[in-house]
């Protein structure tokens, strides 16, 4: 294919793109808002699924430099009340199929795995205007501007190119979250290294709850889930830092102190992240020269999946722009049709697991899902 492909958004799903483009000889380019590879936190582990992100990278020839970044030990799951109580302790026995990364890694994996010069850092998208022909004028906000003749959203969740495509924008979906970071967590904050365990926890109430997990160098990596209007955070200054922490106090008071500290001790400051999510079911007609992958198409709650099938979008248009080489209409259509039945069908196998974990059973609808207990228990 003599096109080369125009790539919006340096996250997992755009660069295993290019990564599988450039095993198939097909020249990309990827343009990324964010100044350099490491100018912000790429997020905790990852878990990678066998059928989406695992399979990418196998697509993408990357999945022997995939095992060494694993982190053993960390598919331990722990179960808690508000009291410090433990429900449920699973430990890693070795045999689960979802290995732990952590995601910076395995971006710069994926960085790695790319000729120099195909990420494009600091270019931040403004505009998208269609030409004619098929052909997109990307704008960005140094004043450069480039043509795509195939123009590929891999932006997130509010992509700027999805306007080509959709009126579709995310909308609150009800629940905030607030991250925060544990530095040698072992010898600085030893009890709430304790109460997380190997792995991950979840400590839960109705309507709040703490998602921690165990990363590499003693750090703990937790996010505090809070089922709020969206007015709650838009009344105050969620950039104050000691603002911020003070009302995760109140809103945490009473819980044991080994997990309050997991928000309240963080040796960073806390930032808020309300959660969004496009409609369910969301698609398209088909628009020449340009599609969506990831996010920027099937914006959801946070369900362990999204990173996998942003990763297996771009392993699959990869491989379909590939097996039609000057035909990239065909290609951007079979990818299309493929991409919205696998985000169908993890919309019907979801079992609105993030409402479930701070529902009003919490914690015992965690627990009825993953031992089959009864959620009102």
């Amino acid at each position: 294919m003599a096109t080369p492909v125009t790539i919006i958004g340096a996250g997992l799903g755009g660069l295993t793109l290019a990564r599988v483009l450039h095993v198939h000889g097909i020249l990309a380019t990827v343009y990324e808002a964010e100044p350099a590879p490491d100018s912000c936190r790429q997020g905790g582990l990852l878990d990678l699924h066998p059928h989406s992100g695992q399979a990418a990278l196998e697509a993408a020839g990357l999945i022997e430099e995939f095992q060494k970044l694993i982190l053993p030990g960390r598919e331990a799951y722990r179960v808690m009340d508000q009291t410090g109580n433990v429900l449920l302790d699973l430990p890693d026995d070795a045999t689960g199929e979802r290995p732990e990364a952590p995601r910076g890694d395995l971006r710069q994996m994926l960085l790695d795995s790319l000729p120099v010069g195909t990420v494009r850092w600091g270019r931040k998208v403004t505009a998208v205007r269609a030409l004619g022909d098929g052909r997109h004028q990307v704008d960005f906000a140094d004043g450069t501007t480039t043509v795509a003749d195939l123009l590929i959203g891999a932006d997130g969740a509010w992509s700027r190119v999805r306007p080509l495509l959709s009126t579709a924008v995310p909308e609150y979906f009800g629940v905030c979250s607030v991250e925060a970071f544990l530095f040698d967590a072992e010898t600085l904050h030893r009890a709430s290294a304790e109460a997380v365990g190997a792995g991950s926890l979840f400590a839960l109430a109705p309507g709040r709850g703490l998602l921690a997990h165990r990363e590499g160098g003693g750090t703990l990596h937790t996010y505090a889930q809070l089922k709020k209007p969206q007015d709650w955070f838009t009344g105050f200054d969620a950039a104050d830092a000691a603002t911020l922490t003070a009302r995760m106090e109140r809103e945490f008071d009473g819980w044991a102190p080994a997990l309050t500290a997991l928000i309240t001790d963080s040796d960073t400051p806390p930032v808020l992240r309300p959660i969004f999510t496009l409609p369910a079911g969301h698609r398209w007609e088909r628009v020449p020269g340009v599609t969506l992958l990831g996010d920027a198409a099937h914006l959801r709650a946070p369900n362990g999946e999204g990173a996998n099938l942003a990763m297996r979008d771009g392993a699959e248009l990869g491989r379909a722009l590939a097996a039609h080489p000057g035909d990239a209409e065909t290609a951007l259509a079979a990818h299309e049709h493929a991409m919205f039945t696998r985000a169908a069908a993890v919309e019907a196998d979801d079992d609105g697991f993030y409402t479930i974990m701070i529902d009003d059973h919490a914690p015992h609808s965690l627990l009825a899902l993953m031992t089959g207990a009864e959620p009102n228990a």
